[in-house]
């Protein structure tokens, strides 16, 4: 399956909403419009290549494995992506870019309350990390790059989780006092982001403790249902909503 990638997104850096191209070289890459041949084989290259850095990680792949997966020969690879380390770093970037464009972020009218738009911020962030979607080696790819940092790492941080956190703390600004120290404020960020990432991250290991649960399901009402608990949960530690009840 062919996914093309020329669109407008609108990211937020340093608490400020703008909005960003993301065609970059690569998604202008991918969606030039290669005719025939040569885009067949490009594309056969990522669907291939993705499916297998996504499982076995960038040292443990190696170009035969993708050739022969994608049936094409490493001269192929070379002219579509310059190498294994390029196509590697290309495609963590397909993969973030993957999430933008298929769940791209709200967009809020001005005066849109905090409480809203960290309900929101989450339910966004679950969607792209946690929730079943195919394909799923993008989320996968991305999953593993987190864990086993290459050089693809520095891009993915500058384009996706920079921006990302940036929208989260600007939303914590309006929520927590003025005076709440910077320091204590990214922690509890940080925090927020962990309990989602317990989802992705956690799930082998949950599949052995809830086995039959619920809650191992993760489609769009239990996306959802993990969001409203998330929001409730950091909003009652705050001390911007009530304790939780029954």
């Amino acid at each position: 399956m062919k996914y093309e990638f020329q669109m407008g997104i609108s990211m937020t850096t340093e608490g400020k909403n703008t909005q960003v191209d993301e065609s970059n070289d690569l998604a202008t890459s991918f969606a030039r419009g290669h005719s025939g041949r040569a885009d067949k084989t490009r594309q056969d290259i990522i669907d291939a290549a993705g499916s297998l850095f996504a499982e076995k990680g960038f040292k443990a792949t190696t170009i035969s494995q993708i050739c022969k997966a994608a049936d094409v020969n490493q001269a192929a690879v070379n002219f579509h992506f310059g190498g294994k380390e390029q196509l590697y770093i290309d495609l963590v970037r397909y993969g973030y870019e993957y999430a933008l464009a298929e769940i791209p972020r709200p967009k809020w009218e001005p005066g849109t309350p905090a409480t809203g738009r960290l309900s929101d911020f989450i339910v966004t962030f679950l969607r792209r990390a946690v929730a079943d979607r195919e394909p799923r080696w993008p989320c996968q790819l991305i999953m593993r790059e987190m864990i086993e940092p290459t050089k693809a790492c520095e891009e993915f941080v500058r384009g996706y989780i920079r921006p990302s956190l940036a929208l989260l703390q600007s939303i914590l600004q309006d929520l927590l006092p003025a005076d709440f120290p910077q320091e204590r404020r990214l922690l509890v960020g940080q925090s927020i982001i962990g309990q989602m990432l317990f989802y992705r991250v956690a799930r082998p290991v949950l599949k052995l403790v809830l086995a039959g649960n619920d809650l191992l399901r993760f489609d769009e009402p239990q996306i959802q249902r993990l969001a409203d608990h998330i929001t409730a949960f950091t909003l009652a530690a705050m001390g911007a909503a009530p304790a939780l009840n029954v």
